[in-house]
């Protein structure tokens, strides 16, 4: 099984349009076009009733205390944990590519709505839902996709690990407010196959150069 994107190359540079935010040389970072990337499959194996999408980014960094803090860097040598842009499942092995946009295209204050999504799908909620939890402008269920955030002040490039499953379920058991590590244990034995694609981003333009 094969996953690629019109959107970027495989480990190539993932577009600010289709991240949650881009740089901005006054204040570091300003919200960007919050796009979905296009995302097509192949080589679907005999059996595969259904198909589940994962995004995750594995560089977030295990501690905030340096997070976007004017003057500080986060050290490349901080330990990383696992930071999830979108959790998908239900989709049509046989639908066609989702395009660009399709499911996300403008960030929306306190999360778009979910779980029921686009193509009879369901979305799960993302990691903005517990980062911006204490943000009274930004708190909210943050269902479905918002790309890459990566803090400003990081040494490292992130990366962003689509992952394709092919499931020989037709509808995934998951409830009805989900998370990545939620579907992982709800589809374990369930797996025909899988397919990734990696693509990179930072907002730090000198971790980028």
């Amino acid at each position: 099984m094969k996953l690629t994107s019109e959107t970027f190359p495989d480990l190539g540079t993932i577009p600010p349009r289709c991240a949650f935010a881009e740089p901005d040389f006054a204040n570091h970072v300003r919200l960007s076009a919050n796009r979905n990337p296009q995302l097509a499959w192949s080589g679907i194996p005999a059996g595969t009733h259904s198909l589940a999408l994962i995004c995750h980014d594995p560089d977030a960094p295990s501690r905030a205390d340096d997070v976007n803090l004017e003057g500080h860097t986060i050290a490349a040598s901080l330990p990383r944990v696992d930071f999830f842009h979108w959790v998908l499942v239900d989709l049509n092995p046989f639908g066609g590519p989702i395009v660009e946009g399709e499911f996300s295209a403008a960030v929306t204050p306190g999360g778009k709505p979910g779980p029921q999504a686009a193509r009879g799908t369901r979305q799960g909620l993302n990691d903005y839902t517990k980062w911006f939890a204490g943000d009274k402008a930004m708190a909210g269920d943050y269902f479905g996709y918002d790309g890459p955030c990566p803090p400003w002040n990081d040494a490292i490039v992130h990366r962003y690990v689509f992952t394709l499953y092919a499931l020989n379920i037709r509808e995934c058991p998951v409830p009805g407010r989900f998370t990545g590590p939620d579907l992982l244990a709800a589809i374990e034995g369930r797996i025909l196959d899988r397919a990734v694609l990696s693509g990179k981003y930072s907002l730090n333009l000198a971790a980028a150069a």
